[in-house]
């Protein structure tokens, strides 16, 4: 889909982060069926596994070539994204040394202030851009800042800043929209778009309706079930008091999960496809329920309450929690039994 909503540029898959919480061992692969070519991946490290992943794959490293690591660049076919002038004096000082060319991205700071060669070195270059002559330029790139707001003024004004020194440098192809790009700025997508989250499911477009199909679901065991009478309290800070009495269901996932506690006592789980609202704290292993409207016969120990779903999407938890999806799909812990579905794997 997004590949088809940036034609004829090209489309890249970003999986840094172990595919932003998915797996990177599943993930790529997927994404590689589906037709992408070219990945991102921010650390050397995840490069050099995906590597063993996607054994054809174009892998571009965003954090930049530190020093000592050429090597290690050139020995798994990795193309770094230089970020600095050293970096790129660095880069070409290995091709010649080589007698090869040497592939690479390019980043062109164009108002994050973040990471990519800043004002003054992008003039440098233009002014002396014989330091690429060893080098096989892949794409120029930069990092929109505020993308998903359709309406700032800051996205068209870091497009003209891309187009304007691009015009001055050896022609390469242009990289700029990430994800909210994508879907808010057709004239972002250039030759390369570079999305990240919404491969992932989360809604790249707030305050719209997803462009994006849900990726996780998460259940986790109900453990106990207590009837509880009015006047008495749940969890810590005895935060939420009972009006009426009722059911309280424990179930076994918290905040040492990744699940974050400024959700404690908002949205609601599933039990069978009914509600049970979140109440009192949410703890370091341990949520609880009010399941006092959901039969006895659903809530023995063992039998599984949907906490991510189709009813409760990471964006509705990132809203919840005055956060964004990136966080809550990073967050999600090590102690879950992943099971990937329809991914061929």
């Amino acid at each position: 889909m997004l590949a088809q909503k940036v034609a004829p540029a090209r489309c890249a898959a970003v999986v840094k982060a172990n595919a932003y919480g998915i797996g990177v061992e599943i993930a790529a692969p997927a994404l590689w069926r589906a037709g992408a070519r070219t990945f991102f991946v921010a650390l050397l490290d995840e490069a050099t596994t995906l590597r063993q992943v996607l054994p054809e794959a174009e892998i571009g490293v965003l954090n930049g070539l530190m020093p000592g690591t050429e090597a290690d660049y050139v020995g798994h076919r990795l193309v770094p994204v230089l970020n600095d002038l050293g970096q790129v004096q660095r880069w070409s000082d290995e091709a010649s040394r080589r007698a090869e060319r040497l592939p690479a991205y390019i980043h062109l700071d164009t108002g994050m202030n973040r990471l990519g060669l800043g004002l003054d070195e992008q003039e440098r270059l233009a002014d002396a851009p014989s330091v690429l002559d060893g080098l096989d330029m892949r794409a120029w790139i930069s990092h929109l800042a505020c993308a998903e707001d359709r309406s700032h003024p800051m996205t068209m004004g870091q497009r003209d800043s891309l187009v304007g020194i691009a015009r001055r440098l050896p022609m390469a192809p242009l990289s700029l929209a990430n994800s909210a790009g994508i879907f808010h700025h057709d004239g972002l997508h250039f030759d390369l778009a570079r999305p990240g989250c919404a491969l992932y499911g989360v809604n790249p477009t707030p305050g719209e309706p997803n462009p994006a199909r849900q990726v996780v679901r998460l259940d986790a065991r109900i453990l106990q079930v207590r009837r509880v009478d009015t006047a008495m309290t749940v969890g810590y800070g005895a935060d939420h008091t009972l009006t009426k009495p009722g059911k309280i269901a424990t179930i076994a996932v918290g905040y040492a999960d990744g699940l974050l506690r400024a959700t404690g006592g908002k949205g609601d789980v599933r039990i069978a496809g009914r509600p049970a609202p979140v109440v009192g704290r949410l703890s370091m292993d341990l949520m609880t329920l009010d399941v006092t409207n959901i039969p006895d016969e659903h809530l023995a120990p063992g039998q599984m309450a949907t906490v991510i779903g189709p009813h409760r999407t990471v964006d509705d938890i990132a809203r919840d929690a005055n956060t964004i999806g990136y966080e809550v799909l990073t967050s999600l812990g090590a102690r879950f039994d992943r099971r990937y579905i329809g991914t061929g794997a």
